[in-house]
């Protein structure tokens, strides 16, 4: 009779047990590589000032993220991206004008403060770059307010003419300037179409699934146009999408898997809510855009959302 050997340790994990390639590692490039045309764009509009902040907050980001896990004895994660990307978003939503230390002061809040007290990747309850412009218009508003234009001008962007003219009725040129970003604002919002196409790249490569931007997108379009500047159902949808930062925030910033219900009902509750208050803020706040205190709003709601909007359990029915 032959014996058969058992194995002498057991390898024990949670269902479901799944195989994948997917990884932390892979996300985060896809989206670093996304992030790439916006990147581009911001440095050839904005010149060599741009690109150090970029960098300055890359950098630190990573730096901050090695320091707090060498110090506190806990694994060194700087290898999944995760930092990078935090540092670029943190970067692309800052005016090209500031001084080197704010992007570097910046992504240490973002980092340490935002997400690694919170437990470090995953376990964070709101966008970490968000909560750390945030916190940097809070703290410098006259630096996080400085808007500088490609001719290296400090002017007014198209939201705050639109704050100061409602009526302002946009031409051709203008919208030229939304699409190409040649036009002031942060690094990384003003080219329309440098956003569209990472967008796309994201949903092509499935690390965001395009109903998350198209609800955040089309509720705030259908908001905007309802309440329009000037009066019921008079909104400019086309100018008031393009001109600011939501593209930028409805394709990776409102997509963080870590702040996002786990529902898809939940997902799209968040998103609906992210456009009605991005369009309460911009019109009726003293503040011209308001597309990081949604999301960051919505954030904090997100455990409310899931407790309320739970998934069928698999395997057990409704009750009639």
């Amino acid at each position: 009779m032959e014996t058969v050997k058992t194995p002498k340790t057991l390898i024990v994990s949670a269902p479901p047990h799944i195989y994948g390639t997917d990884t932390i590692e892979r996300r985060m490039r896809d989206v670093l590589i996304a992030l790439s045309p916006a990147l581009v764009a911001g440095v050839y509009n904005f010149g060599l000032s741009a690109f150090f902040t970029i960098v300055i907050s890359v950098i630190s980001a990573l730096l901050a993220e090695y320091l707090y896990q060498k110090v506190t004895g806990r694994l060194v994660t700087i290898n999944d991206c995760s930092a990078a990307v935090t540092g670029l978003l943190l970067a692309f939503n800052l005016p090209p004008g500031v001084p080197f230390w704010l992007p570097a002061f910046g992504s240490f809040f973002a980092i340490i403060a935002v997400k690694q007290l919170f437990g470090g990747l995953g376990s964070n309850f709101m966008n970490p770059a968000l909560a750390a412009r945030a916190f940097l218009l809070a703290a410098f508003p006259v630096h996080m307010t400085n808007w500088t234009f490609p001719d290296a001008v400090s002017q007014a962007t198209y939201l705050a003419v639109l704050k100061e003219t409602p009526a302002f009725i946009p031409q051709t040129s203008d919208y030229l300037s939304l699409i190409s970003g040649n036009t002031g604002g942060c690094i990384g919002e003003t080219s329309a179409l440098a956003l569209i196409i990472g967008g796309a790249y994201l949903i092509y490569r499935k690390v965001i699934n395009w109903r998350i931007p198209a609800f955040y997108m089309g509720s705030f379009a259908v908001f905007a146009f309802i309440l329009g500047r000037t009066g019921f159902f008079t909104g400019n949808i086309l100018f008031e999408v393009l001109a600011g930062g939501l593209l930028l925030g409805a394709f990776f910033m409102a997509t963080d898997y870590a702040t996002s219900p786990i529902s898809p009902n939940g997902k799209i509750i968040m998103r609906i809510g992210c456009g009605f208050l991005t369009v309460l803020i911009r019109f009726y706040s003293g503040y011209p855009e308001g597309v990081s205190y949604a999301i960051l709003i919505m954030n904090v709601f997100v455990p409310t959302i899931d407790k309320y909007v739970k998934p069928r359990v698999f395997g057990r029915r409704r009750k009639r």
